[in-house]
């Protein structure tokens, strides 16, 4: 079992040997717009999963995530053989590509910050026109004790 330092370096460099081979060294078009977000590596360094994200041709348009999934699949092994070169440990560990779900968090969070900044200024705007409840000053008064002269 490695020490998890030690996991997290290698974990790093595998992200660097893998994004500086699909753009260099990676002749797939469909590979052309692929980011290495993260890497993680089990305790045992046999395992590396590689996130990734794909960028739309434009802005507007939807990546083409099974066409990328498929040229990565078809790539490992030209990887694979690279992270064995760039990493000279004795055993190269086996290679999972996984999307990564990231951008699809943000834009929902944004879309919920959203939908909050909203609720807020419809509660402001109903707030302002709002009065308090009871009476202006809430507080009990003391009671005024009678004087004992008028008895």
């Amino acid at each position: 079992m490695a020490d998890a330092p030690r996991a997290r370096k290698l974990a790093k460099r595998i992200s660097q040997i893998v994004a500086s081979a699909l753009e260099h060294e990676v002749k797939d078009p469909r590979l052309a717009r692929v980011t290495i977000t993260d890497t993680k590596m089990t305790g045992d360094l046999h395992d590396a999963t590689i996130y990734y994200t794909v960028l739309g041709d434009k802005l507007d348009a939807e990546p083409d995530m099974q066409g990328v999934a498929a040229a990565l699949e078809s790539a490992k092994g030209v990887l694979r053989t690279k992270v064995g070169q760039g990493t000279g440990v004795r055993f190269t560990p086996t290679l999972t590509f996984v999307a990564d779900t990231v951008p699809e968090d943000a834009r929902t969070i944004d879309d919920l910050l959203a939908r909050a900044r909203a609720a807020d200024a419809e509660v402001a705007a109903l707030a302002s026109g709002a009065s308090h409840a009871g009476e202006p000053d809430p507080y009990r008064q003391p009671r005024e004790e009678a004087d004992d002269d008028e008895e």
